[in-house]
Formats: structure tokens, sequence, C-alpha cells
């Protein structure tokens, strides 16, 4: 697990310098955004000497990896913000979006992997599979603008955006129900077939039979010992769908119009601004860190044979 944790932490400074570099690489930088519609040359020199933005960049980066050793993400080259300050404000609405997708996410993919599992070869088993491969294979900007097409703008049952919803997302969850189920769409089809998969199998094994012959009932056979097998390597595929929840926030929250960290990175990128795009890289590599070494040592729980943490 030590080795994890410091290839963990080897991979979120990996994400930083990339994305270092890719910032640096852009097409103008901060000063240019802040000089306006007509920049002047010498207002754009005066703006980036103040910044700092004329030194070197592995200059600049080593300044700010010497703060982040301190537990300082630095400053917005933009508002002149701290950088922890900017992410604390937008934190919320994010939280808010991963946590209900994630509390939603592990009883609807579940439930739907042990049922198609139960009627395996049967017509409910081809329903959830025929819907689950053509449900993943929307992408989530395509899926989001169906969704308010019909549900807000044709039915008007919810609202298109979250514009006016206020700071406190939890306080309007009309407003959530679209993003929500935007997020929610792909992860729940791949964890679904994992879990039918590993049901499948872990019911025609061998421990299953013995089970079944020691008289032990269907229903314990199926939750008792299946379940916990079957759901080992769905459990690691919840902790990579971090990952893929991250960008998708990104995305849900530029469609919706909701004000958390997907829209500060937009933002950011767009001013150009290294020391949020950093702040953020760090939070979403430590985020994913965390979640999938948690997830390593609850697949050793509930199967230690996999020797996942080896």
């Amino acid at each position: 697990m030590a080795r994890r944790l410091l290839l963990g932490l080897a991979q979120t400074v990996g994400v930083v310098l990339l994305v270092f570099a890719l910032t640096e690489a852009l097409p103008g930088d901060a000063a240019v955004a802040l000089a306006g519609d007509q920049p002047d040359p010498a207002r754009i020199a005066a703006i980036r000497e103040a910044l700092g933005l004329d030194r070197p960049a592995w200059e600049r980066l080593a300044e700010w990896a010497g703060g982040l050793l301190r537990g300082d993400l630095g400053s917005s080259l933009v508002t002149g913000r701290p950088v922890s300050g900017i992410l604390a404000a937008a934190f919320g609405p994010t939280l808010v979006l991963a946590a209900l997708t994630l509390a939603l996410l592990v009883p609807v993919a579940v439930g739907l992997g042990v049922l198609a599992a139960r009627h395996e070869g049967r017509p409910v088993d081809r329903l959830i599979s025929t819907v689950t491969v053509g449900s993943y294979a929307v992408p989530e900007f395509a899926l989001g603008v169906l969704l308010v097409t019909v549900f807000a703008l044709r039915l008007d049952w919810l609202p298109p955006t979250a514009v006016g919803s206020g700071e406190a997302p939890l306080s309007h969850p009309a407003a959530l129900v679209l993003p929500v189920l935007v997020l929610l769409t792909r992860p729940v089809c791949s964890v679904s077939r994992l879990v039918r998969a590993g049901m499948v199998e872990a019911l025609r094994s061998p421990y299953a039979a013995h089970a079944a012959r020691c008289g032990i009932g269907p229903r314990r056979v199926r939750y008792a010992h299946a379940l916990p097998n079957a759901v080992a390597p769905a459990v690691q595929q919840v902790a990579r769908t971090v990952d893929w929840l991250l960008g998708g926030v990104i995305v849900v929250e530029a469609l919706f119009v909701v004000p958390g960290l997907g829209t500060v990175l937009m933002d950011a990128v767009a001013a150009r601004d290294v020391p949020v795009v950093q702040g953020l890289a760090v939070v979403f590599g430590t985020v994913t860190v965390l979640l999938n070494l948690g997830a390593d040592l609850l697949v050793h729980r509930l199967a230690p044979r996999s020797g996942v943490v080896a």
C-alpha cells in the first residue's frame, strides 16, 4: 500500500507538471487577458512584470511548488485572491453533484446488475443490456442537450439550468435532477454490466454449488456468497469512475451553468490563470488517488483472495 501511495503522489506531481506545461504552451497569457480588447504592448509588458510573468517558467514553477509544500496554492493572477479561497467558494456545488451521483450509483448499478444476472438470457437481461450499452455510447453533452430539450423545453417539468438557484444547490433540488442524471448514466451502465458478469460467474462457481448442496437457500447463496465477490471488481470501477466524474462535472457545469469547480477551471484556462489551474489539478489528483486507495482496501476486504493490496 505504501508503494501505491508513493505512486499516487508521483502521478499527482506528473499531472501538475503536465498541466503547467500545457498552460504555458497556450497562446497569450494572463497579461494579454487583462490588457483588454485593444492591448498596448507597453501595458502588457508592465502587467507581465507586475504579475511576475516575465520570469522563467522553471522559476515560477519552483516558487509555486515550494508554496504547495507549505499548503499554499498561490494566488490568482487575474483577481489576486488566494487560490484556496476560490476553490473553497466553488467546492459546494461540485461536491453536491458528485456526492449525489456516487450515492445513487451504487444501489442503482448493483440493483440492475443483480436483476440482469437473475434473469440471465431472458428478456429482462437483454433489455437491461441493450439499454446500458446504448446509453453508454451517448456523450454527456449530447445526453444533456437531449434531456434539456425533452424535460425542460418540451414538457416544462424541470429547469433547464441552475441559473437563479442561488449558492445553495440543495435548496433547489429540481435544478439538480438533470445534471445528476447526465453524470449518473454512463457510470451506471459500466458498473451494472460488471456486477452482472461477476454475479453470473459467481453463481456458476464451485463454492456456490457447494453451498446449495449444503442446503443453503438460493437467496442467501445469491446475496451472502455470490454478491460480495461480484461487487469486488465493480468497487474498483466505481473508483475509476471518479476520474471520469471529475471531467464530466466540467461538461455538466458548463451545460447547466452550475457555479462549481468545473466553471472555475474553464474560466481559469480562458484567462491563462496558471495557479488556479494547478490548484484544481492538485485537488482532482489527490481526490482520485485517495479514492483509488480506499477502493483497493475495500476490494481486499470483500475478496481477500484477489491480492489487490499486496
